[in-house]
């Protein structure tokens, strides 16, 4: 299926102008050869341009014929290459192969251009039977852009003017090496279902976070152990050279864009619609960031409620239909190849719909405190990671697993839980992030509705589950230690103990709780009854012993608890500050 929607994807962008014809590619070069009539270099052009921000130059894109898949051998590419096959130059400490890439470019364009009428085929056949190796490095006409050019850039020709995509009679040649039959056995290809013969390689697939620069295979039999039936390489999977060409430009036109291209671990995140129209991209892209780049957050949130209904919305003034088609495709790197993280197929409003789900659950009081209104999941997924560590970023396994529960709504992954867990007791700190991973993951995971009791946004003064009542009694009572000594120590002292086995910690916190009562009753006897009623009530509340043990869900309600009752004590804080400010006012 992966397949066949990146085939269906490649023939919407072909039919909207969009993709180029089988056997040619979008090709990056930085230099053009401009040739003599007699196939001597008259000069280099350089095709480089500044980037947007102005810090480097960036090759030309050119229409030109598609590259070939290179692993050990030296095939070449035609009409364009580095400068090991249109020159010989060696980069690479290895001047006998150096010589062999330019004998291999050599005889492909004496052999495609051979009987080629056109002038610019003529200068190519004589460049290349003109050319001297051993003193390529000395021409005088690539002096000036030489060290660039040794380092790799991908060079072409030009001739009067032309460049090879632009010349007929070169196209013509290309198309009819390209469209050869190729000898062998005729198999059913999976992707179109055409009898025809399978190609034993694809095309590389580039712009994968992690894998190699090159390019890395999708489809890819490399041991004897993966085989069938005496059958090499790919054609144990047969693929017909067009489904190979046309999956291939899809997926590499995708991951070019990299306005639409996330990155969450080691996995990098693609999507796309069945009739290739970029606005819904362009809204799913911002939906996953949790805020908008090109409208403000409120009509954002405006159209994710519209399509979540099952409406149709206006972005960018293109319809969006919840009902077409949606694909969404996760890779990650794996030496000279992709897995396939996830694959997830279904409408664009249900893809909405999860997503939303998503930033609902975690909805957590004291976002106001945050730049960010809803939580991004790069950012939600910081909060499993020690930031003191040299290496931030979350388990690739769990980030890849976390954004397949959210695009496909299922339960989100019990790692995903567990590391915050870990890191509130590394940090004897719930933050607004870490609050909000412990709701979503009751609200969805739970099993007992009552864990889900404790999982609201904000502070439930209803909810009468033991250990979200134990984590609100261990926040007032950090507030009356620091209300009456100006500092607070329980939390690093007792906060992990107090969550995981009350029994054994509690009592001895009602002591301390006590000897602070009196102090504060003295100095600020007003605060020290109202914090006095506040702890009455929810001791009220608990049952005759506190429980030895608290379960990992009850842990994450007892967490919950701190945290709305830490906030509601925020709350308390900035409507003061607020008063006070409406009186200066006045």
């Amino acid at each position: 299926m992966i397949l066949q929607s990146l085939v269906e994807y490649y023939e919407a962008m072909a039919e909207k102008g969009k993709a180029a014809c089988p056997g040619w590619g979008s090709v990056e070069v930085s230099y053009a050869l401009e040739l003599r009539e007699d196939g001597t270099l008259s000069r280099v052009i350089p095709l480089l341009s500044p980037s947007p921000d102005g810090k480097k130059m960036l090759p030309r894109k050119m229409e030109l014929p598609a590259p070939v898949k290179r692993t050990n051998g030296t095939e070449s590419n035609f009409l364009w290459d580095n400068s090991s096959y249109i020159f010989g130059f060696d980069g690479k400490g290895n001047p006998k192969r150096a010589k062999q890439c330019f004998e291999a470019a050599k005889k492909r364009h004496l052999e495609i251009l051979d009987g080629v009428g056109d002038p610019f085929a003529a200068a190519v056949r004589s460049f290349f039977n003109g050319w001297d190796v051993e003193t390529a490095e000395e021409c005088p006409e690539l002096q000036e852009y030489l060290d660039d050019i040794k380092k790799g850039a991908n060079l072409t020709f030009r001739y009067e003017g032309e460049y090879p995509g632009e010349n007929a009679s070169l196209r013509r040649a290309w198309q009819a090496h390209y469209d050869q039959e190729a000898e062998g056995e005729q198999m059913i290809c999976l992707v179109t279902g055409e009898k025809t013969v399978p190609v034993p390689t694809h095309p590389a697939i580039k712009g994968v976070q992690g894998a190699q620069t090159s390019g890395a295979a999708l489809v890819s039999f490399n041991d004897s152990a993966f085989c069938s039936y005496d059958r090499e390489q790919n054609l144990n999977a047969p693929v017909s050279k067009y489904a190979a060409f046309a999956y291939t430009t899809a997926l590499n036109a995708l991951l070019a864009e990299k306005e639409h291209t996330r990155h969450f671990g080691d996995t990098t995140v693609v999507f796309w619609t069945r009739d290739a129209e970029p606005a819904y991209q362009d809204l799913f892209a911002n939906i996953l960031d949790g805020e908008g780049e090109k409208v403000s957050d409120t009509t954002l949130r405006a159209c994710v409620d519209d399509i979540a209904h099952g409406r149709m919305a206006d972005w960018s003034s293109i319809p969006i239909k919840p009902e077409n088609s949606f694909y969404v495709l996760g890779l990650a790197p794996n030496a000279a190849r992709l897995s396939v993280r996830f694959f997830l197929r279904s409408s664009f409003g249900d893809f909405v719909k999860n997503v939303k789900r998503h930033y609902d659950d975690i909805e957590i009081t004291g976002g106001e405190r945050s730049k960010f209104e809803t939580i991004p999941l790069w950012l939600l997924l910081r909060e499993t990671v020690n930031q003191k560590a040299t290496n931030k970023e979350a388990s690739p396994q769990m980030a890849g697993d976390t954004l397949r529960a959210i695009l496909s709504g299922g339960r989100y992954p019990s790692t995903l839980y567990d590391q915050t867990l870990m890191r509130v007791r590394a940090e004897q700190d719930v933050t607004g992030g870490k609050a909000g991973i412990i709701k979503a993951y009751l609200l969805r995971n739970a099993n007992n509705d009552l864990y889900r009791e404790a999982a609201t946004v904000a502070l439930n003064e209803d909810c009468r589950e033991t250990p979200y009542i134990l984590g609100r009694m261990f926040s007032l009572m950090e507030n009356i230690q620091e209300s009456s000594t100006g500092a607070s120590t329980i939390k690093d002292g007792y906060f992990n103990s107090a969550s995981s086995t009350p029994a054994v910690v509690f009592p001895l916190l009602l002591k301390l709780k006590n000897s602070h009562m009196k102090v504060l009753m003295r100095e600020k006897p007003g605060l020290a009854v109202t914090l006095d009623k506040q702890m009455t009530e929810l001791m009220d509340m608990l049952p005759c012993t506190f429980p030895k043990h608290l379960l990992l869900p009850e842990q994450g309600e007892f967490m919950l608890g701190y945290y709305h009752q830490m906030q509601r004590r925020y709350e308390k804080k900035d409507k003061a500050v607020s008063a006070d400010n409406d009186k200066e006012v006045k």
